[in-house]
């Protein structure tokens, strides 16, 4: 799964009990910071006259816990890997697909049986991929051919990936040669873990947020990032000579977000649905791309043609791709606890 920009560690990382930016109080969306802008919803603007009220939040445990608590919101952000525990929380009901006016125009890539389970309590609006992004000045194409660059002793200390659970654990599965990870073993999520470790003392940091990144790379502190796709138009745009390398002999990653309904939320049921509809709409295709992120609706998005995909680095490849889907809840909480270890240095 950004999405974002996504897990953004800001200081909006801190979560709210209170909405941030308060519009229509008749529905409330918990959100990552970035998805207020109105151009994600502009049918909903015009049928409603105002944006919905949004609360914001850095990370999903976080902004889980806050929900199981009591806080109260009607729409949440999530990202596939976490909706498995945000189910088991019993804080979801499912969406009513007949009122999702592009429910049929989703990609079917995006929507297997593992993301919406046989109720839909997720539905996936908004994807990106996940893969090298690195300076060509300074890093030949033959040195990112593979994963297995971020052990490499040339680039010791100028290495970095990104300080989040999921998108460490999708680059450690496909550098030990796992694609699937909905079906890892306890050997497999061992061996990606032990690939993590040995990387540690190769890198400067672990990147927060998507504007540190551009910085690090900016600088030449950093030339080699496991990073998300927004970071190559963003710096294209910026003349930085970046590459972004998603063919990879073991692949690259593609993460996925969507929105859930929550339970008991205080707001109009029916805005929910209009919030829903607005962010899958064809006019919110191209901001949303602009952005750094594609969106679910298949036709719109193609749409666009092949060229845009490719600019914002999303376009087709010839490689293995982890999809970050749902997974086991007992194996996120591994990763997550093992993650935490690892970055301490132990």
């Amino acid at each position: 799964m950004t999405l974002k920009s996504l897990l953004l560690g800001t200081s909006l990382a801190t979560l709210c009990a209170t909405p941030l930016l308060a519009a229509d109080d008749d529905l409330l969306v918990f959100d990552y910071s970035g998805f207020e802008d109105p151009a994600f919803h502009q049918t909903y603007l015009e049928k409603n006259g105002d944006s919905p009220s949004f609360a914001f939040f850095g990370e999903e445990d976080e902004a889980l816990q806050k929900l199981v608590s009591g806080f109260k919101a009607d729409v949440s952000h999530v990202c596939a890997g976490s909706v498995s525990k945000w189910i088991e929380a019993d804080i979801l009901e499912p969406w009513d697909t007949s009122k999702i006016t592009h429910y049929a125009d989703l990609d079917a890539n995006l929507t297997g049986e593992s993301v919406t389970t046989d109720a839909a309590y997720f539905i996936p609006t908004d994807f990106g991929s996940t893969a090298i992004a690195y300076n060509t000045d300074e890093v030949p194409a033959e040195d990112v051919a593979s994963l297995q660059v971020f052990q490499n002793p040339k680039y010791q200390g100028r290495l970095t990936i990104p300080d989040n659970v999921d998108d460490a654990y999708a680059l450690a599965y496909l550098a030990t040669g796992v694609t699937d990870w909905t079906t890892a073993t306890q050997e497999q999520f061992e061996a990606a873990s032990a690939w993590l470790r040995a990387v540690h003392p190769y890198l400067r940091t672990y990147w927060i947020d998507p504007g540190e990144l551009s910085q690090l790379m900016a600088t030449g502190e950093v030339l080699v990032s496991w990073a998300w796709n927004e970071t190559l138009p963003t710096m294209v745009e910026e003349s930085f000579p970046i590459g972004f390398q998603r063919e990879a002999a073991e692949g690259s990653s593609l993460w996925l977000c969507g929105y859930v309904n929550l339970k008991d939320g205080p707001g109009d049921e029916e805005k929910a649905y209009d919030f829903l509809n607005a962010f899958l709409d064809p006019s919110t295709t191209e901001p949303l791309l602009d952005a750094g992120w594609g969106q679910s609706n298949k036709p719109a998005l193609d749409a666009l043609g092949e060229e845009a995909l490719v600019a914002a680095g999303l376009g087709p490849i010839a490689a293995p791709v982890l999809a970050q889907l749902p997974m086991p809840i007992a194996l996120r909480e591994q990763q997550s606890e093992e993650f935490e270890k690892i970055k301490a240095g132990f």
